[in-house]
């Protein structure tokens, strides 16, 4: 048997023991929560990026940019700009409290007017890894080239954090992400119209993505981190009444991501059932 056609196997199975747990119970269709985008971005090119000894003396999260780091920053809000265009538009931002996320939203800013801004909040559990404090830099390459044969999700830092510990402060994240969605829509604010801007670190982009598009550890491991200010865009979708965030292809392929990794794991399971003749609940992420 393929190793495809096993992981297809594996989530009809499970499937079908949820559906027969769940099938006497009618789905009640709740208000949509999701935003008309959901975009990522790693911050621009680091002082630590571009020399590792930056980590001696002078703590992580005071890293800034360099010189280039604001000049992608600059160019990723006019990018940003462009993509959000629509008339009615509104933004809610969210970043990272370490200095070089916070000097990339500086360069994101100016590309939006304050009645289109909805908030821009701090966040401190899409922060970066901890590895350590004021770092030596042979010791942390060192523990570098040993996660790059463990793997980065299980593999701690022996003073810091294994990426298994980011993922769960980032999925502790996404319900308070949910909340202030649903306060605006309670509100009365046309979610439609809005748009979530995450300005993050490369792995703390990735984990938000396997957390929320339930991706298998292995599919994890397959990724690769986003470029410095890359875009990463979730776009939602709707089909027959119900609504779910989709990764944009190309972003997909830039990630190194499967198909299969672009939409959530109920998502494919309702498509497998419209094939397959199955039938079960469907409550899309």
């Amino acid at each position: 048997m393929s190793r495809r056609m096993f992981f297809v196997r594996h989530l009809q199975v499970r499937h079908r023991l949820f559906s027969s747990a769940s099938n006497n119970f009618e789905f009640i269709h709740k208000p949509d929560f999701r935003p008309r985008r959901i975009i990522l971005l790693r911050h621009g090119e680091s002082m630590g990026n571009a020399d590792e000894s930056a980590y001696v003396t002078t703590a992580d999260w005071r890293i800034p940019l360099t010189n280039l780091g604001k000049e992608q920053a600059a160019r990723s809000g006019k990018c940003l700009r462009e993509k959000i265009r629509e008339e009615d538009a509104k933004v809610i931002f969210y970043h990272s409290p370490y200095l070089r996320t916070k000097q990339t939203l500086d360069e994101l800013l100016p590309y939006f007017s304050d009645s289109e801004i909805l908030s821009c909040l701090e966040e401190p559990r899409i922060c970066e890894q901890q590895i350590g404090n004021f770092q030596n830099v042979q010791q942390v390459l060192d523990a570098k080239k040993e996660r790059s044969k463990f793997g980065r999700f299980f593999y701690r830092f022996p003073s810091g954090e294994a990426g298994l510990d980011v993922y769960n402060r980032v999925s502790s994240y996404i319900p308070t992400l949910v909340r202030d969605l649903d306060r605006y829509r309670r509100s009365g604010v046309d979610m439609d119209n809005v748009n979530v801007v995450i300005v993050t670190h490369g792995l703390a982009l990735r984990l938000f993505l396997m957390r929320w598009f339930q991706w298998s550890v292995e599919c994890f491991e397959e990724s690769q981190n986003p470029g410095n200010c890359q875009l990463v865009t979730m776009n939602k979708r709707k089909d027959e009444g119900h609504s779910w965030m989709e990764l944009e292809e190309n972003d997909r392929r830039a990630l190194c991501l499967s198909d299969a990794c672009a939409v959530p794991r109920n998502v494919r399971l309702h498509r497998m059932d419209s094939v397959s003749g199955m039938k079960g609940d469907f409550k899309p992420r």
